[in-house]
């Protein structure tokens, strides 16, 4: 293929044009892409115009997004050829892909935050409802009830997440092996009402009929957290490397010692970034302590004795059930969602930086 050249007048270097050395210009992606919205403009413009009603920015942007795609495969198949072309409508097609689900995601942030903030205060966090019918209040019995739940469920979790997951990758073989896994499996996909369903059947068998406390509630989610803990674990144990075990073995180290000083500390950094995502995952449900747990409007620090609010549980209550003004609380009830955001980002944040610092070091 013959590449045409032009030369620049300060230098006289031959220069080779973009468009004839079967490439397109590195601007011609935003080029064409600007130009597809514009047509887009103009056509929702004399729309519009010609039927009275208001103009649809976002169908116009979303219009000329999807005239993009051909467009850009049309002037690159001209251009570039096929393959080339088909790789740039690939390319258009992922990242188009990606916008379009960061759309509600973006768009749910705002809203929380923007409604959120009304109520965004110092008293919000430091009072209950508990005599509270109208304007004020907080959620201070809420968050005490969500940490106190979500962390004995992680007590109650953790352990025989680590523990089956060591035995499926040490130990297990055989059918045991198999059926441990297939329960696990089913565990996984179960709905979370089944689990609050469980946990308050078992205490009423023991309690009584009618019997919510927060500890009921932290077994409805410990059912949810170990699938996933289980499954975390399982699969940072079978990425450490055969060769340190066996190194240990030739060592004479028993396999419990192996597995304690070996195995664990190797994979302790992806564990702890299973453990703390199955927390975040489960500490925004709300069927299974509305079940199991039921709802209060004070503060209760006691797992065992009385029923317990949560913030999942808050914001139900308080958008089904509105009372005078109802402003006040659809107020309270998106500053709790903003809050149970806002804990969910710091536990996914902790788990990232757990898994930065404490990753082993494999290097001299």
């Amino acid at each position: 293929m013959t590449i045409q050249t032009t030369q620049a007048p300060e230098t006289g270097v031959a220069i080779a044009n973009s468009l004839t050395a079967g490439r397109l210009p590195k601007s011609a992606p935003w080029t064409i892409l600007v130009a597809a919205i514009a047509v887009s403009a103009a056509v929702f413009a004399v729309v519009s115009f010609g039927s009275g009603s208001g103009y649809n920015w976002g169908g116009a942007l979303f219009v000329g997004a999807l005239l993009y795609i051909p467009a850009i495969w049309l002037f690159s198949t001209l251009v570039e050829g096929r393959r080339r072309a088909m790789d740039r409508l690939v390319t258009a097609l992922v990242t188009g892909a990606f916008l379009l689900a960061m759309i509600p995601l973006v768009s749910l942030g705002i809203t929380v935050v923007t409604l959120g903030a009304a109520r965004f205060d110092a008293d919000f966090f430091s009072m209950s409802m508990r005599n509270v019918t109208g304007e004020g209040g907080g959620i201070v019995h809420a968050i005490v009830g969500t940490l106190l739940m979500t962390g004995a469920a992680a007590v109650i979790s953790i352990p025989i997440g680590l523990m089956t997951s060591i035995y499926l990758v040490e130990y297990g073989r055989g059918r045991l092996a198999r059926g441990v896994t297939f329960l696990v499996d089913v565990m996984t996909g179960i709905p979370s009402i089944v689990a609050g369903l469980f946990a308050y059947s078992l205490f009423a068998i023991f309690l009584g009929p009618g019997t919510r406390t927060g500890i009921a509630g932290a077994v409805a989610l410990s059912l949810l957290m170990i699938p996933v803990v289980v499954r975390s674990s399982e699969e940072m144990l079978r990425l450490v490397p055969n060769e340190l075990r066996e190194a240990a073995f030739a060592l004479g180290v028993p396999k419990w010692l192996t597995i304690v000083k070996v195995v664990l500390p190797t994979s302790i950094a992806g564990i702890t970034t299973g453990v703390m995502l199955s927390i975040a995952r489960v500490i925004g449900e709300t069927a299974p302590l509305l079940i199991a747990a039921g709802f209060t409007a004070s503060v209760n620090y006691n797992l065992f004795d009385g029923r317990m609010q949560s913030l999942p549980v808050f914001v139900y209550t308080q958008y089904a059930n509105q009372g005078n003004p109802p402003q006040a609380y659809l107020d309270r009830a998106w500053a709790a969602a903003l809050t149970l955001i806002l804990i969910v980002m710091a536990l996914n944040l902790i788990a990232r930086l757990v898994a930065r610092f404490f990753a082993p070091k494999f290097g001299r």
